[in-house]
């Protein structure tokens, strides 16, 4: 207990990550367990240091309002109102029914107070109804949503597990034998994009592999398409979602893996860790105990904006695997014209890629005890 009081931020973190892998695991809603989660990192961070979390609360704000009103400015600056009307409704579109869509779009409004109706549904969690799906577009992100967020957050899991124990073990090997080798490895993997991994993952461990001299390279071990829900049946769940979450990570791994090399390799040369190896500290003690935390901020930072690569990626890979997460619901979107679930989820992507941002910075505040003293 005293040694939490002393460094809050690290129970914060554990505590965050029980909430949400407990909500998940529970069925519980995403909004409420990330919610959760950011809720006590914030908590955390605060009590570490509580001036930082508030300027970058007041950061936060005119941040979220830029990116909402710029994207709603892509969405709806262009063409006159009966063009945006037509959007909406798509090819079907009537005269009565154009008449109808610009009094409920208030499209005859100018377009900053657009901006500000659309703003104020949206706070409240009113995003439209789409006419072609004919649902509320709020209800059908909310499906949507759970779905990519799993295969970000097992992407991202997946990632830094396999980039840490190998960026730690190429830094303590740095310039022989086995470096070589795991940075080669790191770079061929780096190179190769992540749909090109998928279609790779699916033809040797789905689809049986190719059949060289007469024997079959590859297995069937995993499902290539559909999803299972977590509550549902977690084996299945884990197994269809096991190869769209590789197809993401590796190429994450692989570059985390190299940062946190450089960064390590850097740390190894310090003071302090000379001095842990003249009091008699272990190989494994110096480099788990002592290097490898004031390592990872540079790899911290590259996570947070590795988001939108791992959105944009994550949309792709949902579309090759038939997940029926915002990536599939984007794309659907796109060859049907549905201009507002288009709007909705790029307003959701991009104001999650904000709140992620921010959690990396609150991060900062909670791991590095830094931030402790610069508050004391």
């Amino acid at each position: 207990m005293s040694s939490v009081l002393r460094d809050p931020g690290p129970a914060a973190v554990a505590g965050a990550a029980i909430v949400l892998l407990g909500g998940w695991a529970a069925g519980l809603p995403a909004q409420w367990t990330l919610a959760g989660a950011l809720a006590l990192v914030i908590a955390g961070a605060a009590a570490v240091n509580g001036m930082y979390v508030l300027k970058r609360l007041l950061f936060l704000v005119p941040t979220l309002l830029l990116v909402t009103a710029f994207t709603f400015y892509l969405q709806n600056g262009r063409g006159d109102t009966r063009d945006l009307a037509y959007g909406i409704l798509g090819p079907g579109a009537t005269e009565e029914g154009v008449a109808a869509i610009v009094a409920e779009f208030h499209l005859d409004e100018p377009l900053h107070t657009r901006y500000l109706i659309w703003l104020s549904d949206a706070v409240r969690g009113d995003l439209g109804r789409s006419a072609i799906q004919g649902q509320e577009v709020s209800a059908a992100i909310a499906d949507a949503l759970p779905v990519s967020l799993q295969l970000m957050l097992y992407a991202q899991v997946v990632s830094l597990a396999l980039a840490v124990p190998a960026g730690v073990y190429a830094a303590y090997r740095a310039g022989r034998r086995g470096d070589r080798v795991t940075s080669t490895v790191a770079l061929g993997v780096l190179s190769i994009p992540n749909y090109v991994l998928a279609v790779v993952l699916i033809l040797f461990l789905a689809l049986g592999g190719v059949a060289i001299g007469g024997m079959a390279v590859g297995v069937e071990a995993f499902p290539a398409t559909s999803y299972v829900p977590l509550g549902q049946d977690p084996v299945q769940h884990f197994r269809h979602m096991a190869m769209p979450t590789l197809a993401l990570a590796l190429g994450q791994a692989a570059g985390y893996m190299r940062i946190l090399r450089s960064d390590m390799i850097g740390t190894l040369q310090e003071n302090f860790v000379t001095t842990a190896k003249a009091k008699g500290a272990g190989d494994r003690r110096i480099l788990w105990g002592h290097a490898l935390r004031p390592s990872s901020f540079t790899l911290l930072t590259v996570v947070g904006v590795n988001t939108g690569t791992l959105i944009g990626g994550a949309l792709i890979i949902e579309t090759l695997f038939l997940l029926p997460g915002l990536g599939t619901m984007v794309a659907t979107a796109i060859f049907q014209k549905d201009f507002l679930v288009v709007q909705a989820i790029v307003v959701v992507t991009a104001v999650g890629f904000v709140l992620i941002n921010f959690l990396v910075d609150l991060l900062y505040a909670v791991l590095d005890p830094r931030m402790r003293h610069a508050a004391a």
